[in-house]
C-alpha cells in the first residue's frame, strides 16, 4: 500500500489587522485621557513662631528655588500675576492670598509678587511658613 506524502501548508495569521487594531485603541486613549501637571514643587520654607492654619479656600501663589512664579498650579510671569489673580479674586469669597516660597528666593522677588497680589485687590497676603498647614 501506498501513501501519498501531503504537502506541507504552512499555516499563518495576518497580523495587519491586529496592529491597527492596537493603534486606534492607542489613538484613543490619548485623546480621552488628559494630562495633569502636578504641583511638586520642593520648597524649604522659612519658620516663624506665630504661623497659623490657613484656609484651604486661599489662592495660593508658588515661587520655587529658580524663582518660577505659579498661580495655583499654573505657571505665570510675575508681570502677569496681578491680572490671573484679580480674576480670581472675582470668584473667591475670602479674597486672601497665600505666598508659598522657597526660603532661598531672593527678598525683592518674594516683595515684587506680594506687591503683585495687593495691587490685584486682595485683602489679606500671607506668607507661608514651615508650621502653615492647609
Amino acid at each position: 500500500m501506498r501513501f501519498r506524502q501531503r504537502k506541507s501548508q504552512e499555516i499563518g495569521v495576518d497580523m495587519s489587522p491586529l496592529i491597527d487594531m492596537v493603534f486606534i485603541l492607542l489613538i484613543f486613549f490619548m485623546v480621552s485621557s488628559t494630562f495633569v501637571k502636578d504641583m511638586k514643587l520642593d520648597l524649604n520654607r522659612p519658620g516663624a513662631s506665630s504661623a497659623t492654619k490657613a484656609s484651604s479656600k486661599v489662592i495660593r501663589v508658588y515661587i520655587d528655588k529658580a524663582g518660577e512664579t505659579y498661580v495655583d498650579t499654573q505657571p505665570v510671569k510675575v508681570w502677569a500675576i496681578q491680572g490671573k489673580v484679580r480674576d480670581m479674586l472675582r470668584a473667591s469669597a475670602e479674597g486672601a492670598v497665600l505666598v508659598i516660597a522657597d526660603d532661598t528666593i531672593a527678598v525683592e522677588k518674594l516683595i515684587e509678587v506680594v506687591d503683585q497680589c495687593r495691587m490685584a485687590g486682595a485683602k489679606d497676603v500671607a506668607v507661608a511658613t514651615e508650621k502653615e498647614v492647609g
